[in-house]
Parts: structure tokens; C-alpha cells; sequence
């Protein structure tokens, strides 16, 4: 039993099981050949539609190519039409009689075109109007078709084009217009878009199909309530079908563009209309793929809880890890025997690895505190000779109070020395140590150079590493103080904010020659010491502490200024002592 559980359990077993139960080959053929046939019956119906819109596209093409015809023939070889360019004013009774003639023709001439409402003549000097219409009942009526002539002269006339018929919208219907011009007159036919739609209503489309007469620009001028409530798209391919609509409400859509007019004739399809055709054992066929479709929903479903989920739970401990959450671990939850061991296996690896993590973390600090004292150990003997030679020229002299004065520096400067093995000390005990230490160098170098900090109370108590200002001042008196011209070195200490941060700033500023151009690009390299004898090892040593005391938030920097020779600018975050 312990050895057939397992085994059930796994995941090898699990996945055989889940694809067994479903036929993959024998679903595959059937939904092929139900979608196979179901495309069949559509072409076909899309086919035999597309051939009726095609008939009835002609067949009103050449309608409105006769009405055409006679247009020309009206504007080109009818004297009446000359009389309406010019102002009626010229000649009130030849105007008069012009306009008669016009209007008795046209209303001769309309009974041979059943399919137009109206034959019109527009002049444009008199902004005069004269239009045919039969089929009107009300006077009313006519004058309001008339109206919307003007309208549309008065937007369109200059702007169409003369040779295609055009679609107008109006106050309540759409209608059907060719305009020509003659000079200074236009000359057109105009029908309702109920015409039209005569022979489009013959065609048997279903119970909620649908044919329209539609724009250049796909908008129906018909059926609008149906078309927006199913959500059918009305865009058509020239050469097929498209299928619009949502859910049930599932439309073929089919289309013929007319030659002549701005215009297309539409036709929408019901689906289900369509798979109504299809025989008896083609919609076992469909039931058949429908439940075979749900049954692979059921593998998706099945594989999703054996498989992906537990796949998801590692990945998303992985992302964790990567993002440096290592307290992340995988949940334990049932699944696979693989899963588990998985699981077990990656939280036992994870643990050890933290505890890896953090011994090599403890380490590292260990390493860099120890290297932290050895720099500050490097500078601690930089001074001893210097200080014995100093010592031994005044006893040379006999100048006991130089002496007594030079000792008592000295005692002051190796006690901060001795003392200065912590990482930070107190910008107050750094200043007093580098004036202490440049006293010294003044006893040493007397009447070479003078020397002033500015030190504002309220810094006094932050917080710097030791030695930092006097390693940058020792560099200055050793590069910069000659025995031919006295200099003038400077400490400021200041504030500045970045951001919401305070930081201090210091600057060791001299008025000697300023540092040499090839000394300032090895300065900004930040490398190691590039000389073998050990020149500006304090500056590297100086840049290495702030590097491992401060990471990335604390700086110097070199360089010359016109007036005061070399800086040296230090930038520290401010820390107080005494928080």
C-alpha cells in the first residue's frame, strides 16, 4: 500500500490519466469537419446573397446612369439654361419664360424615371429654386423636400463630386442626389432612399436579417435601432463575408458597392439563420465537439491544479529570492509526490544558503573593519620623522620656549593619534588636531605660510572621520608651501542640503600655485596610487575610508581656482555625536 500510494500520487501518473480520458484524435476530426461545414453553408449563403445584391446594384446603376444621361443632355444643348445665369434683373420676362420652359419639361420628362421624387434647376445669381416633385401629397411636404435641397446646395454644391450620385441626410430621412453644373446653374435628380429600398425588402433574409442601403463610410441610412441593438458592424469585403455581432446575435455580413453613387447595398445574415441548413448529423457532429471541448476544459482544469499552480507557488519564491526576500519559502500544501519533494528540497536549500549568506555578510564587515584600521594605521606613523628632525634643530639653537611649545604639539598631536582607532570622531577634535598639526608646521616652516579655519558652532558636534581634514592640509603644506613665497591656507567648514539631507561641506583651500594639470587627471581617476614610491597614498587612503564609512554618499574633490590656488572640497552626510 506505502508503495502504490506514491505512485498514484505523482505526477507521471496524473498527467497519463487526465489525457486518457479524453480522445484527442477523435475530437480533433470532429471539430475540423463541423467547422469544415459550417464554413461550406456560410460561403454558400454568403455567395447566393452577394449575387442577388449584385443584380439589384446593377440594375439601379443603370437607372441612375439614364437620369444621368439626360442630365448632360439638359445642361448642354438647352438654351433655357444660358437665361439662368444671369441676373433676372437684366431681363424679369425672359427669365420668367426661361424658367416655365424648364420646369414644363422636367415635369414632362419625370414620368420616365419611375425611380426619381424630383428633377430640380438651381440658379445661382437669383438663388432661385426649381424643382419637380411628383409623388407628393401635401404642400407641406413639398416644402419641406424643397428645403432640404437648399440645404443641401448651399453645404455640398461647391464641394462634391459632379460625377457620382451622393447620399444627403435630413431632418427625418435620407435621400438620393446627383448634381451637375453649368456655369453659374446646377441641374440634378433627387429621390427618398425608400426607393431604393423597394427591391432590397424582396430579399428573404431570415426573421431578424436585415438589408440596408449603407454610406461610403459604412453608416446605414435604414434599420439603425436593429443594427446598433446586435452590434453589427456593417464593413464588408469586396471579394467575401465578414462575421460581426456578440453571442447569439451572430451576423454575416455581405456587400455590393455601387459604380455610379457613394453608396453600398448591405446585406446582414443571421447565423443562426444559416446552421439552420446543416442536416441532423451534422449538429450531432457540433454537440459532439461542444462536449469534447468541455472535456479538454476539464483537463486545462485538471493539469492547471496538478501542474501549473504548483509550478506558480516556485516561481513566485524564485521572483522573491531575486528581489533579496530571502525569508521567502514555498507553503506546503497537497499535491504531486514530486511537488513535495520540490517544495522540501527548495525551503532546506533556501535556509541554507541564508545562513551561508549571512556568515559571508559577517564576514565581509570583519574584512572591511579590518582594513578600515589598517588605513588609519598607514598614517599614523606618515609624521614621526619629520616630528624628530623638527625637534633636533631647536635643541641645535637652544630655543627652549620653541621647544617647549613644539613638545606640547607634539603631545597633543599623538595623543588624538593614539586615540583615533574608532571611525568617527567629532569635527570639533578633527579641527583642533589640524590646527594643532599646522601649529606644528608653522614652528617648523616660520614665516612660509599662515593659516585660518572657520568653524561655525552649531557643526562643531558632527560627526567625521578621523584624520580626514589633516591628511588633505598635510598634502597642501607638502606640494604647496616653498621656502621663496608665503601662502595662505584656509579651512571652511560649511552646510549644505540636498534634498532633505544635510551634509557638511569642508574645503582646504591654499593661495600657492595650484595643482598640475597631469596631477589633477590622475586625481580624477580614483585608482590606486600610481606612483611606486608611494605619492598622494594619503588622498588614496582618504577616498578608501569614505568609500567603506560611507558607500556612495560621501566625496572629494580636486581642483584649481583662479584666486585662491588648489581646493580640496570634502563631502560628508552630516551625523551628530550626540544623537
Amino acid at each position: 500500500m506505502r508503495k502504490i500510494k506514491p505512485f498514484v500520487n505523482s505526477l507521471r501518473f496524473k498527467f497519463f490519466a487526465a489525457v486518457l480520458v479524453i480522445f484527442v484524435p477523435l475530437v480533433t476530426v470532429l471539430i475540423i469537419n463541423n467547422f469544415y461545414s459550417v464554413d461550406v453553408v456560410r460561403n454558400q449563403v454568403a455567395q447566393s446573397n452577394k449575387n442577388m445584391l449584385s443584380l439589384y446594384v446593377d440594375q439601379i446603376d443603370r437607372n441612375l446612369e439614364e437620369v444621368d444621361k439626360y442630365l448632360a443632355n439638359t445642361l448642354e444643348s438647352d438654351l433655357n439654361v444660358l437665361e439662368l445665369e444671369f441676373p433676372r434683373e437684366a431681363d424679369d420676362d425672359r427669365y420668367n419664360i426661361a424658367k416655365l420652359t424648364l420646369y414644363n419639361m422636367m415635369r414632362d420628362d419625370i414620368s420616365y424615371y419611375p425611380i426619381l421624387d424630383s428633377f430640380f434647376i438651381y440658379s445661382e445669381p437669383n438663388r432661385d429654386l426649381i424643382a419637380m416633385q411628383t409623388n407628393l401629397d401635401s404642400f407641406d411636404t413639398r416644402e419641406h423636400v424643397s428645403n432640404e435641397m437648399r440645404k443641401m446646395l448651399e453645404q455640398e454644391a461647391r464641394t462634391i463630386d459632379y460625377a457620382r450620385w451622393h447620399i444627403w441626410k435630413g431632418e427625418n430621412d435620407y435621400y438620393l442626389f446627383h448634381l451637375l453644373k453649368s456655369g453659374n446653374v446646377y441641374m440634378g435628380a433627387w429621390m427618398s432612399s425608400d426607393k431604393l429600398m423597394v427591391p432590397l425588402n424582396l430579399i428573404d433574409l431570415g426573421e431578424s436579417g436585415v438589408a440596408v442601403i449603407t454610406t461610403d463610410e459604412n453608416e446605414p441610412i435604414s434599420h439603425t435601432a436593429l443594427i446598433q441593438d446586435k452590434a453589427i458592424d456593417l464593413t464588408f469585403p469586396v471579394d467575401s463575408y465578414a462575421i460581426t455581432g456578440q453571442g447569439r446575435n451572430t451576423y454575416l455580413v455581405m456587400g455590393e458597392p455601387s459604380k455610379k453613387g457613394n453608396f453600398n447595398l448591405v446585406a446582414a445574415v443571421p447565423d443562426s439563420t444559416i446552421l439552420q441548413q446543416l442536416p441532423f448529423l451534422q449538429r450531432i457532429s457540433s454537440f459532439i465537439s461542444i462536449a469534447a471541448v468541455l472535456f479538454l476544459l476539464l483537463f486545462i482544469f485538471m493539469m492547471r491544479s496538478v501542474i501549473l499552480n504548483p509550478v506558480k507557488r516556485i516561481v513566485v519564491a524564485m521572483r522573491k529570492l531575486r528581489d533579496g526576500n530571502w525569508e521567502s519559502r514555498i507553503e506546503q500544501r497537497r499535491t504531486s509526490t514530486e511537488f513535495e519533494i520540490v517544495n522540501e528540497t527548495f525551503n532546506r536549500m533556501i535556509a541554507e544558503i541564508q545562513n551561508l549568506k549571512i556568515n559571508v555578510y559577517e564576514e565581509k564587515l570583519n574584512h572591511q573593519r579590518a582594513e578600515l584600521r589598517h588605513l588609519q594605521l598607514q598614517i599614523n606613523p606618515h609624521f614621526f620623522l619629520n616630528t624628530l628632525n623638527i625637534i633636533y634643530n631647536l635643541a641645535t639653537v637652544k630655543d627652549f620656549s620653541l621647544i617647549q611649545e613644539m613638545v606640547k604639539c607634539l603631545v597633543s598631536y599623538f595623543r588624538f593619534m593614539f586615540r583615533s582607532n574608532s571611525y568617527f570622531v567629532s569635527l570639533r577634535d578633527e579641527l583642533l588636531h589640524t590646527a594643532n598639526y599646522l601649529r606644528i608646521q608653522q614652528l617648523r616652516f616660520p614665516d612660509s605660510f599662515q593659516y585660518q579655519i572657520e568653524q561655525p558652532e552649531h557643526l562643531l558636534d558632527a560627526e567625521v572621520p578621523p584624520l580626514i581634514v589633516q591628511t588633505m592640509v598635510e598634502n597642501t603644506i607638502k606640494y604647496a608651501v616653498n621656502m621663496d613665497e608665503p601662502i595662505r591656507i584656509s579651512v571652511e567648514v560649511g552646510e549644505e542640503t540636498d534634498g532633505n539631507e544635510a551634509r557638511i561641506v569642508i574645503h582646504i583651500k591654499d593661495t600657492g600655485p595650484g595643482f598640475p594639470e597631469e596631477v589633477l587627471k590622475r586625481l580624477a581617476l580614483e585608482g590606486e596610487p600610481g606612483s611606486e614610491t608611494g605619492e598622494q597614498i594619503g588622498i588614496w587612503n582618504a577616498r578608501r575610508r569614505l568609500r567603506l564609512l560611507y558607500e556612495d554618499q560621501a566625496d572629494i574633490d580636486f581642483y584649481n581656482e583662479d584666486v585662491s590656488g588648489a581646493v580640496v572640497r570634502i563631502d560628508v552626510p552630516f551625523r551628530n555625536t550626540k544623537t
